[in-house]
């Protein structure tokens, strides 16, 4: 990797030093996004509200940052990038700010949705910018060293906020994300230097607008599987949410500037690489929210001791993600692929033949070989799928990718949810609850173990290379 660079005016600057505040910023945000559930219990007695109700901190969180995904290719085509990147540390401070001087949940609630619309900003952006300004050949490596910060931030999220949490109060939480992020702001404006391209463009607001269809979509699919919804009221808001996103996928293809390009589409590499890292990212997030639920319920540790069982997964997937990013450049990135899938599916599969209780040994062994097979497949590609496009249409190709990600990943939980909640209660009359759990489980086992082959037979499809765009 080189060590100077030059920005957009002919100036040189430190491509190492610009990549690391990149990802210590994006590396905060993860751990802010992932960490908050071992504070629901501490919240609800604070502010003297349900489960139903302090859930919201993530649902809302997702919503909001969905939404904010399809808008930020535009703002990196119209916006200075160090400005732009400052201007989102900002608003993520601001909005870390007013959740700790929070008196009520529905303030708190503003703070979460400011740091939402930061995040949702920052994270296909941030991949937009290293693989715009790292050569084709080193994208693979560059992108591995994303995979690590990412990867990391799940295993130290519980960790940091378990410590937090026992030495000080909820807000001690989030003084220490403002104090990073704080840090992170001062040095980015040494650091991040104007590297992208602009090309100013007017706002499409009816695309924006319609956009908010993607946030009526993901709500009612986290609606399944819950009890007392009303399933009328959520048919209509499906059928009008279905409708707008369909109004915003044909208006960007009739707009001389869309708001997402989703000509990059019409590239086969670049829409396998698509499913590809929305398929491992389902096998990721349905891994680390379904695990530590058999934990409890099947071989009954506590929920602490849950969550720390998926930590040696999660330091796997970080060890991993920039040697996967090395190889996908040295062996091509369908080589690379087809064994993260291959892993994927093993893990599946060992869960579905071997069948009965498993060990929390053997549980947290099948998690690093899932959360392993990830490293070979999401950031890889992410890297393919840019490789596939011009340089024009990246910032609209991680954008297209991060969007559905979220909603795949979405979907494959509430999936996951729904299947054990109704394979569960139909043993139950036959058989002891752990016993009728676990035919739950068994059934979400092999559902995913379908969703792996699947995947596989995507990454089977590849062609390593650049593709030429079809009409």
């Amino acid at each position: 990797m080189r060590e100077e660079a030059v920005d957009l005016q002919g100036r040189p600057y430190s491509h190492l030093a610009f990549i690391w505040t990149l990802l210590a910023g994006t590396f905060t945000m993860s751990i802010s996004q992932s960490s908050l559930s071992t504070a629901y219990p501490t919240l609800m007695q604070y502010f003297n509200i349900p489960a139903s109700t302090v859930q919201w901190l993530t649902t809302g969180f997702m919503l909001v940052m969905v939404v904010m995904m399809p808008v930020s290719p535009w703002l990196l085509n119209n916006i200075q990038f160090p400005i732009l990147f400052v201007s989102v540390l900002a608003l993520f401070d601001v909005g870390t700010f007013i959740i700790y001087l929070a008196t009520s949940f529905p303030l708190m609630m503003v703070g979460r949705v400011m740091e939402a619309m930061a995040v949702g900003i920052m994270f296909p952006s941030y991949q937009t910018v290293m693989l715009r300004i790292t050569p084709e050949t080193q994208r693979g490596s560059v992108m591995g060293m994303a995979g690590l910060v990412m990867g990391s931030a799940l295993a130290v999220g519980p960790i940091i906020s378990s410590i937090v949490l026992k030495y000080t109060s909820w807000q001690g939480l989030f003084v220490v994300f403002m104090l990073v992020v704080t840090v992170v702001f001062l040095v980015a404006l040494k650091t991040i230097k104007n590297v992208m391209p602009q090309h100013k463009a007017h706002l499409d607001y009816w695309s924006v607008l319609s956009s908010v269809g993607f946030i009526g979509l993901l709500y009612v699919v986290n609606q399944i599987g819950k009890t007392a919804v009303n399933w009328g009221w959520m048919s209509g808001l499906l059928i009008v949410s279905l409708l707008a996103v369909a109004y915003f996928v044909w208006r960007q293809f009739h707009v001389a500037t869309p708001l997402l390009d989703l000509r990059v589409l019409k590239t086969v590499n670049f829409d396998l690489a698509v499913l590809l890292t929305g398929t491992s990212y389902i096998a990721l997030i349905v891994v680390t929210i379904i695990f530590p639920l058999y934990y409890q319920e099947v071989l009954g540790i506590s929920p602490f001791a849950s969550g720390m069982a998926l930590v040696p997964g999660a330091v796997v997937l970080s060890l991993l993600n920039p040697l996967t990013g090395k190889l996908a450049d040295r062996i091509g990135f369908k080589a690379t692929m087809l064994t993260g899938m291959t892993m994927i599916v093993l893990g599946w599969l060992w869960l579905v033949l071997v069948g009965g209780r498993q060990s929390l040994v053997a549980m947290m062994v099948i998690a690093a070989l899932i959360e392993g097979g990830n490293a070979f497949v999401m950031m890889p590609a992410v890297t393919l799928g840019a490789n596939s496009l011009p340089d024009q249409l990246i910032s609209h190709g991680t954008a297209v990718i991060t969007t559905v990600r979220q909603i795949l990943g979405s979907t494959g939980v509430a999936v996951a949810t729904l299947v054990l909640a109704l394979v569960t209660s139909s043993h139950l009359p036959r058989m002891s609850r752990t016993a009728a759990s676990l035919a739950g489980y068994q059934a979400v086992f092999l559902t995913f173990l379908a969703v792996a082959v699947v995947g596989w037979i995507f990454a089977a499809m590849l062609r390593d290379g650049r593709q030429s765009t079809k009409s």
